[in-house]
């Protein structure tokens, strides 16, 4: 159960702006595993998680699109009913806060990965790889 970085990008919202912050990842093959795009007061807020963070800096540096890197707490879901249920209620019990949440794709497998912005980020994530452990719906 891994931590990652989040690249969080804010932008004028108007259109074309996803399309601006993702151009340079794509032209270098920087896969975006997960993401959550959405407006607030005329500015779009992105989050993103990506295989390759320290290349997606140096790109979004030299495009000079300002970001800021936090830490997360991602786990892989199987696809089936109550995992979600189960994750976000292993989290609550130990009364660590989900301030935020989205989902991508786990590489390689048809795994959903969940994305958790957390006020505890490893303790969020040592309660996620035990209950992995001790009931096998988390991976």
């Amino acid at each position: 159960m891994p931590t990652a970085k989040e690249l969080t990008i804010r932008i004028e919202s108007k259109p074309g702006t996803l399309a601006q912050c993702c151009r340079p990842l794509a032209e270098r093959d920087v896969n975006i595993l997960a993401f959550q795009a959405f407006e607030r007061e005329g500015q779009s807020l992105i989050r993103m998680v990506v295989d390759d963070p320290a290349t997606a800096k140096k790109l979004l540096d030299a495009d000079r699109i300002y970001y800021t890197e936090t830490e997360i707490a991602q786990v892989a879901l199987p696809h089936r009913s109550g995992e979600l249920f189960r994750a976000a209620s292993r989290l609550g019990e130990a009364r660590i806060n989900i301030n935020y949440a989205y989902c991508g794709t786990e590489p390689g497998s048809n795994m959903s990965l969940v994305v958790f912005g957390v006020t505890d980020v490893a303790k969020a994530v040592s309660l996620l790889e035990e209950d992995a452990k001790s009931n096998g719906a988390l991976k």
